[in-house]
This record gives C-alpha cells, structure tokens and sequence, in this order.
C-alpha cells in the first residue's frame, strides 16, 4: 500500500519491486531495482526517506525517519544494502553495500559507513558511528573487526539473489 501524508508522495522508480503487503507512506524516494517485501513499513513522515538502487528491505522491516526532540530528521540508505527480516531502521544515513542482520535495530542520528555488515540482533546506539568496513555485533553493538574473507559476499553479491528473486514476483504478477 502506498499512501501520501501531508501532501508527500512517495516517489518509487518503476523497475523496483514493491509487495502488495507493504506499506510506504510519506516523503520517501525507491531507487531502481530496489525490492520491498512482504510485512515492510518505510513511513516518510517525520522527515524524508531516501533508498539507494540494488536496496533489499525484507519481510517486516520497519524504517522510519525522523529525531527525538526535533520537527524533522531525514534518513539516506545507499545502494546494495540489504535490510534483513524483522530489522528496525530509523537511522541518519546507512552507506553502500551494508548488510542489517535479522532483527537488527539502528536507532536515531546513527551513521553506518560504506561495505559494513551489522549483525543480528545487534542494536546499534544513538548517534553511533560506525567506520567503513567494520563488523558489528552485541547489543549494545562493538565493532569486532573488519568485514574480509567470506562476509565480503554478503556485501558484494548478496543483493543479486533478490534482485532475480524480485524478477520472478513480478514476472508471476505477485
């Protein structure tokens, strides 16, 4: 479901997939190629929402934008991130080729560089931030490492699985 609030639409391009069972509301802009899955909530109402192209946000995702404490507070998601099942995202700005675990939460003002994997169930503080490149993990999340060897292909190649997955959802009409 897509709606407009308070003379927002939401802008999405045409070669991304958006589930009948989502819901985007508000000053929210879907780059190309992006799919959005069952369950997801991008709510573009305190504040406006920007997704990079190649984004993956999963099955009951919650991204919201805004601040505590102030009228608005934008949120940009690069390109090629994939946003894990059940994660809630209401940070400042998520950088290019991130992966958010399942059941991940950022929460406000946060910053997440550039080819960085958050693990699951990891909470990322407010205003956290975190360098390009690092491994984060625990709650409240620390920075274990550096993203190399194997995890690289979550961040390089990951989203290609769910482009073509999102291929096949519209191709069947669903």
């Amino acid at each position: 479901m897509i709606r407009a609030f308070n003379g927002k639409i939401p802008k999405i391009s045409e070669s991304a997939y958006i589930n009948d069972r989502a819901y985007i509301v508000g000053d929210v802009e879907i780059g190309d190629h992006c799919s959005i899955w069952p369950g997801a909530v991008i709510r573009g109402d305190m504040g406006k929402i920007i997704i990079g192209r190649y984004t993956v946000v999963e099955d009951n995702c919650v991204i919201h934008s805004g601040m505590p404490g102030r009228d608005r507070g934008d949120l940009i998601i690069g390109e090629k991130v994939h946003i894990g099942h059940g994660a809630v995202v209401n940070g400042k700005c998520i950088g290019n080729r991130v992966l958010i675990g399942m059941n991940a939460t950022v929460l406000h003002g946060a910053i997440i560089g550039d080819d960085c994997i958050i693990g699951a169930n990891c909470l990322v503080s407010q205003n956290m931030v975190i360098p390009d490149g690092s491994f984060v993990v625990g709650v409240p999340g620390k920075i274990r490492g550096k993203v190399e060897g194997e995890k690289l292909w979550w961040i390089q190649e990951g989203y290609k699985e769910y482009l073509h997955l999102s291929e096949l959802y519209k191709k069947q009409g669903i």
